[in-house]
């Protein structure tokens, strides 16, 4: 009866226990489920007074004024280009080359890098053998003019016989016709020193243009081709008519015509040119799908051929315009949109203004609506705004 009083006591202490301990798991539960419920409660609140706020203008009043920088919008003109990469190019390079063919270097007057003139003598050729040919062919022609002086002689003696009724007729047309062999092959002669001595004159190398000798690869010595291989002997650049070409791609070409508008930067000699395309190809690169473009640049005395050059063309353009920097502009689901400034009474608000932009040029964008001339657009502190602020202008 004791032990049976001692189990029964031990049963009842466990099962008041388990009651304790599943009342504590119970609370701690519902305490975690509550404080859940009460942050998304309280989130909800903050979205909620955030909404009423910003449409309450009442209680925007009472709120601290955020200071922000302002822009006012004027019209002005607006140019788009297109920016590539082109090199400078002379419009006139002369590569020299012998006029009859090769022959050996007796002499060079010009050294690389040099300035030439037009009709300076560049080079001397070997001309020792039309020199000997001209020397034999000018005997050759006293003798040849001592026969026809004496065919003449003996044909005008013929003729005075002749008329008097002395000699043959046969001899009369024989010393004629030598005569006249003989001064036919004079002239022939006098024909053929001149062909020699322009063939000698010819041994003499000029240039035909005014420039910078950008290449002199030959010395005395050697044979005088023009070319080695690929690389000019002598290569006279005119360095007064430079020129920029660029390579433009394929989708520009009903925008980039003869005459359009160009900007050519040097940033190795810090120049910008300003000029005009004056050359659009009329074919198609299929390696690279672009065509070439050029442009007269002005005589500077500093640019050079095969020099890099940045081109911007100019390929739309629009007068009085309203212009915005593009990094005021912000996105949502609607589209693209700014904040600007409005005097709303005594106070100045935050407005919210939907806009349509047309081309960028650098950190320049056009508005093409939605924003009007006068207006004074938020530049500075327009993050985090929203519709309705109060605002106060730096």
């Amino acid at each position: 009866m004791k032990y049976s009083l001692i189990i029964i006591t031990i049963f009842t202490l466990l099962s008041c226990g388990n009651k304790e301990n599943n009342s504590l798991a119970d609370k701690k539960n519902k305490l975690e489920k509550l404080k859940t419920e009460q942050a998304s409660i309280a989130k909800k609140i903050k979205n909620i007074e955030t909404e009423i706020l910003k449409l309450d203008t009442s209680l925007a009043l009472n709120e601290t004024a955020k200071l922000v920088g302002v822009l006012e919008l004027a019209t002005s003109d607006f140019k788009h280009y297109i920016e590539l990469q082109g090199k400078i190019d002379a419009d006139d390079i002369s590569y020299i080359s012998p006029r009859l063919g090769p022959a050996q270097v007796q002499a060079v007057y010009v050294k690389k890098g040099a300035l030439v003139k037009r009709g300076q003598l560049l080079l001397k050729l070997d001309d020792a053998v039309i020199k000997q040919s001209i020397a034999a062919a000018k005997q050759g022609l006293e003798s040849l003019k001592s026969q026809v002086l004496l065919a003449k002689d003996v044909y005008n003696r013929q003729n005075s016989l002749w008329k008097q009724g002395i000699g043959t007729e046969v001899q009369l047309i024989s010393s004629k016709t030598n005569s006249e062999v003989l001064e036919k092959q004079l002239k022939a002669g006098e024909e053929n020193i001149k062909t020699m001595q322009e063939q000698a004159s010819a041994t003499n190398v000029y240039s035909n243009v005014n420039g910078i000798a950008d290449e002199v690869n030959i010395s005395v010595g050697e044979m005088f081709t023009g070319f080695i291989g690929n690389m000019p002997q002598i290569k006279i650049v005119n360095t007064s008519s430079l020129k920029v070409i660029v390579d433009v791609p394929e989708n520009y070409a009903a925008k980039v015509k003869v005459g359009s508008k160009i900007v050519v930067s040097l940033s190795d000699i810090n120049k910008t040119y300003q000029s005009s395309i004056s050359l659009v190809g009329k074919t198609i690169n299929p390696n690279n799908r672009s065509f070439l473009a050029e442009a007269k640049l002005p005589y500077d005395g500093l640019a050079r051929p095969n020099q890099n050059a940045a081109v911007k063309i100019e390929d739309y353009a629009a007068k009085n315009v309203l212009t915005i920097p593009v990094n005021t502009i912000q996105t949502d689901e609607n589209g693209k949109y700014v904040y600007v400034a409005m005097l709303e009474g005594s106070k100045l608000i935050a407005r919210k203004k939907s806009i349509i932009v047309g081309e960028l040029n650098g950190e320049i964008i056009e508005i093409k609506s939605g924003l009007e001339i006068g207006f004074k657009l938020i530049s500075e502190g327009y993050q985090n705004l929203y519709e309705g602020q109060s605002l106060k202008i730096n």
